[in-house]
C-alpha cells in the first residue's frame, strides 16, 4: 500500500501581492516500510513537503493522499484526528515539553488517544527500552543531552504506532556520534517494526542511511533514486 501520494501539489505562499513557490508541481509516492530522505538545499521545499505528507498543512493545488484518503481538503479539525494515531513527528529542536519527564513526553501521545494506564505504560517502558533510555525515565529535557533527548522524540513518535513517522533535520543539533546513534536506531525501528520513515535533511553523513534518495530543488524533485 502506498503511505504517501502528491500528484501535482503546489504550495505556494501568498504575501500582498506575491506569489513565493515552495513546491511547484511535485509528485511523488511513499509505499509503506520505506526509508527515504528529502534532501536539497535550506529553501528547496523540503519542510513544506513534509508539512503536507504530515496533514500539518494543506496544499495550494494538486492532491494529496494518506492511506489512500484524499487529505488535500480535509479541515484543520479532521487532519488534526489524522495526526493523532497515524502520524509520527521527530523535530530539529526536540520539541519536548520542559516540565515532563522522558517518560511523561512518550506518554503523551498515549494519553491523547486515551489508551488505558497499563497499555500506557508497557508501551512506554518499551520505547525507553528500545531506544536506549531505560535508566533516564524519570530525567527532565533540560538533565538529558541532545542525543538522548532527539532519542526521546523518537520514542514519542512511535508510541501510537504510527503509520509514518516524518523527521525534519534530525541530526542537525548533534554533534558526530550522536547523529550516528539516532540514525541507527531509526534504522532499526524501520526494519523491526516496518514503520515508513521519510526524513528529510541536508547533511550529508545522513544520507547513506536511506535508501531511497529524493532530490528537491527549488520546490522539484530533480533526482528520485533507490540504494540497497
Amino acid at each position: 500500500m502506498d503511505v504517501i501520494e502528491m500528484q501535482d501539489v503546489i504550495r505556494f505562499y501568498q504575501i500582498g501581492e506575491i506569489e513565493t513557490y515552495a513546491l511547484r508541481g511535485v509528485d511523488l509516492t511513499i509505499e509503506d516500510g520505506e526509508f527515504t530522505a528529502i534532501v536539497g538545499p535550506s529553501g528547496s521545499g523540503k519542510t513544506t513537503m513534509l508539512q503536507l505528507m504530515g496533514c500539518l498543512d494543506r496544499p495550494s493545488g494538486g492532491t494529496v493522499r494518506f492511506m489512500e484518503q484524499d487529505v488535500s481538503k480535509l479541515n484543520g479539525s479532521k487532519r488534526a484526528d489524522l495526526r493523532k494515531g497515524m502520524i509520527g513527528f521527530v523535530f530539529q529542536f526536540f520539541a519536548l515539553i520542559p516540565g515532563l519527564t522522558a517518560y511523561e513526553n512518550v506518554e503523551l501521545p498515549l494519553l491523547l488517544t486515551g489508551a488505558k494506564k497499563a497499555k500506557r505504560q508497557e508501551r512506554v517502558n518499551e520505547l525507553l527500552d528500545t531506544v536506549g533510555l531505560s535508566a533516564r525515565a524519570r530525567h527532565r529535557p533540560d538533565q538529558m543531552s541532545g542525543g538522548e533527548q532527539q532519542r526521546v522524540a523518537i520514542a514519542r513518535a512511535l508510541a501510537t504506532q504510527p503509520a509514518l513517522v516524518l523527521a525534519d533535520e534530525p541530526t542537525a543539533n548533534l554533534d558526530t556520534e550522536n547523529g550516528r546513534q539516532v540514525m541507527e536506531i531509526m534504522q532499526r525501528l524501520n526494519a523491526d517494526t516496518g514503520t515508513t520513515f521519510v526524513f528529510a535533511t541536508h547533511d550529508p553523513r545522513v544520507m547513506p542511511y536511506a535508501r531511497r534518495i529524493v532530490e528537491l530543488r527549488d520546490g522539484r524533485v530533480t533526482e528520485n533514486s533507490r540504494h540497497a
